[in-house]
């Protein structure tokens, strides 16, 4: 009885310093398989374009592994090329601190039965200009990272797409301004040939 209770409080233990210190991508094991349908290099328009996400367990790992799995996340993640210079971006081993992934697509219970689950998403009009890829983590009923999956390689080198942000210009906006800054020169021009007429 005190070894049962020694091991269960050795669980819960690990468990609190896990969830305090962080776990480590480099220690999550790739079993989802994630598929996006973006090619190579092409570009999408935030606000208005979108991508469809398909994920699943990888069959290769031995059946029943993902019994822990609770909750499955889908986001979409900053490209190393989209990284560069950019601190608040930057990709850390540590999960608490890691930045790579930023922008949630979906969350929902992990569906072990289903051999394929897919979304669409209609790309946030917050995502920034950057070159992207697709993540998907599988979270435990406590909430700790357990797995993950990618839509491109360990290197983060393929499959990789771009998405053009909304810069909050518009032409009639430009068109505007370009009319205002002229009036202005206009006027001040007039202003000083009224002082300079007055003068004389």
């Amino acid at each position: 009885m005190a070894v049962r209770g020694f091991l269960v409080a050795s669980f819960v233990l690990s468990c609190l310093v896990e969830t305090c210190y962080g776990v480590t991508f480099s220690s999550l094991q790739s079993t989802l398989v994630v598929t996006a349908s973006p090619t190579p290099g092409q570009v999408f328009k935030a606000g208005q374009d979108q991508i469809t996400v398909t994920w699943s367990y990888n069959q290769t790992y031995p059946s029943g592994a993902d019994s822990t799995y609770k909750t499955i996340k889908i986001k979409l993640c900053y490209a190393p090329i989209s990284q560069v210079d950019r601190s608040w971006r930057k990709t850390v081993d540590s999960l608490n601190k890691d930045k790579t992934c930023q922008f949630n697509i979906i969350s929902k219970p992990y569906n072990s039965t289903s051999g394929n689950n897919s979304f669409t998403w209609t790309i946030g009009k917050d995502i920034p200009t950057a070159t992207y890829f697709v993540r998907a983590y599988a979270y435990t009923a406590v909430g700790i990272e357990a797995a993950y999956g990618q839509s491109t390689s360990a290197q983060k080198t393929t499959n990789l797409f771009e998405v053009m942000g909304i810069s909050g210009r518009h032409f009639s906006l430009d068109v505007a301004s370009i009319c205002f800054s002229a009036f202005s020169i206009l006027a001040l021009f007039g202003f000083f040939y009224v002082e300079k007429r007055k003068v004389q």
